[in-house]
């Protein structure tokens, strides 16, 4: 009995337990995933947190923070019912003026929506394209618009025409049945690359614009560190007065933006913070040549030095600068370094159709190795149509804007380019002058910074600056106003420059007619500087200063819609 007992407490003592349920190791495993789940939460937030901090400082942490937060809390503010219902009628009304000034209605005005019936004759085309050149419109013709236009002449048009003619129905897509655009496209690359000094081994590619030479570097930048450095989170450093395509590239390419201020009085963006900003998600740095706010160049050799240093890409913005920064000093200007000779800069963009006078849509994109230029290329191998190949967004494009383009670059000559250059940034540095030293402007006018090119900023400590460039307008003139901080500018071109002493004489007697107002304004005990009233007033001044951009998205939706109003 004894031993019975003894048998049965020994096999208690040493039973093995029962395995446990397959439903506690998935709760057990469930627990660990959510734990490691929110582990690897902690770690990124702490990564953004510690990034941010670095990059802009606490104080600047704490005022985006605080903008941030003024912008959702006015961003709700205008969805409450009654503020958007009144904000909706006032965008509304703003569209439909835009309406009214840019689509055409009233006597004499035809409207075609459907195809005619019937084709028309050569003379019914000819007479209606008559009447269409002709709608009311600011004179480009007379030098009386900033940038937009530019023309290198009536004999350079002859010769443009005839070149596009003759390649009208060419697509460099098929480089074996036209190849004489395809080497004209080549050689207007190689060209180019010569002017900014490029390498041995160097690249690039002819495309439809600056808009898309900068699309193209900023993809090629975000493929290059993905496929090389395994980033998928990328981010970009620019100034904040870099091009807005940088801004469609970072939308378009999903690429995080960092702006960085260009303060006063310098404009130039601090290359300091562009340090700080750098990390391993780091994809591209960017420097103007010059901007097209300011027409200030940036200090490109020291993002050069700072490229090198961390191992990062640069590109230089050079569409506006085009045909003019490559020639300053030949034309006897002074000037900074900015191209391939500076060993940092690993990309830049040249419009060719800006100041090397070819037509609109021509632009190029150039790269330091042609290892760089492949990460924009598309290629699909299994396409059921054929390996498919482009290098870039187009597939099929005009080659008779290449062969423009090709035409206008051997007929103007680098001598050509030099004598524009010279005629070009020598109006500039009349304008200039003027502003400074003018005995109507230079109490009330200040230059932005140090332009070296074609583009002259300039605000006032005394007026309201929009309040100016709408009285400009009034007289017919059309320059660009600014915002961030508020002025406007002149991108002198060569029919500018015909014209230029007609454009400081109306440029004094609107100041003279503003101050006049102004005494008006102390006289009546209404104080100085009163509220701007015009249009650029209501968009950069009012609009432009909300803490939520919400409302000037709508006008400059309602502007897009507008266009394809028939």
């Amino acid at each position: 009995m004894a031993n019975s007992y003894m048998a049965m407490t020994l096999r208690r003592g040493l039973s093995v337990p029962k395995p446990k349920s397959t439903s506690s190791y998935l709760a057990i495993g469930t627990d660990l995933f959510r734990n490691l789940l929110f582990l690897l939460f902690i770690l990124r937030l702490t990564r953004k947190t510690v990034l941010r901090l670095r990059g802009r400082g606490l104080l600047g942490t704490f005022i985006d923070a605080y903008r941030s937060l003024r912008r959702f809390t006015y961003a709700l503010f205008l969805r409450s019912p009654g503020v958007r219902s009144r904000i909706q009628i006032q965008v509304s009304e703003a569209v439909a003026k835009l309406e009214t000034k840019l689509v055409p209605q009233g006597p004499g005005i035809s409207r075609y929506l459907t195809l005619p019936k019937e084709g028309w004759t050569e003379q019914q085309i000819r007479a209606e394209l008559d009447r269409l050149e002709e709608l009311k419109h600011t004179r480009w013709e007379d030098g009386r618009v900033s940038g937009a236009v530019y023309h290198g002449g009536n004999d350079l048009i002859k010769v443009q025409s005839e070149a596009f003619e003759r390649f009208m129905v060419a697509n460099p897509i098929h480089p074996d049945v036209f190849p004489g655009v395809r080497k004209m496209e080549a050689e207007i690359v190689a060209m180019v690359l010569t002017l900014f000094n490029a390498p041995p081994g160097a690249a690039g590619v002819a495309t439809s614009g600056g808009t898309e030479s900068i699309l193209m570097a900023c993809l090629s930048a975000r493929q290059k560190a993905c496929t090389e450095r395994g980033v998928t989170e990328p981010e970009m450093i620019i100034p904040e007065t870099a091009h807005a395509a940088f801004h469609k590239a970072a939308s378009y390419f999903k690429i995080k933006l960092h702006l960085v201020s260009c303060p006063s009085p310098t404009y130039t963006v601090s290359v300091k913070a562009v340090s700080r900003l750098i990390n391993s998600n780091t994809i591209l740095l960017v420097g103007s040549a010059p901007n097209f706010p300011h027409g200030i160049i940036d200090d490109i050799a020291a993002l050069s030095r700072l490229a090198l240093r961390r191992r990062v890409p640069l590109h230089v913005d050079c569409c506006l600068g085009s045909f003019l920064m490559p020639f300053l000093s030949r034309a006897g200007f002074p000037t900074q370094p900015f191209d391939f000779s500076l060993k940092g800069v690993t990309s830049i963009s040249c419009d060719t159709h800006k100041y090397g006078f070819a037509p609109k849509g021509n632009s190029t994109l150039l790269y330091r190795t042609a290892a760089l230029r492949t990460y924009q290329y598309f290629i699909s191998p299994e396409w059921t149509g054929g390996v498919y190949g482009s290098v870039g967004i187009a597939g099929s494009r005009p080659g008779a804007l290449i062969a423009s383009c090709w035409a206008s670059l051997m007929l103007v000559g680098e001598n050509g380019y030099i004598d524009a250059c010279h005629t070009i940034v020598g109006t500039a540095k009349k304008i200039e002058t003027a502003i400074r030293e003018h005995p109507a402007l230079k109490d009330d006018l200040r230059i932005m910074g140090k332009p070296l090119v074609s583009v002259v900023a300039f605000t006032s400590p005394t007026l309201n600056i929009y309040d100016i460039a709408d009285s400009m307008s009034a007289k017919g003139w059309h320059l660009n106003a600014l915002q961030n901080p508020p002025g406007m500018h002149v991108a002198v071109t060569m029919p500018i420059a015909r014209v230029v002493d007609k454009l400081i004489e109306d440029l004094a007697a609107v100041v003279e007619d503003e101050k006049e107002r102004e005494r008006v304004r102390i006289v009546e005990g209404k104080g100085k500087k009163g509220q701007a009233r015009g249009d650029s007033a209501a968009l950069y001044g009012v609009a432009g200063s909300l803490p939520d951009k919400s409302v000037v998205v709508q006008l400059a939706g309602g502007f897009l819609d507008t266009l394809y109003k028939a």
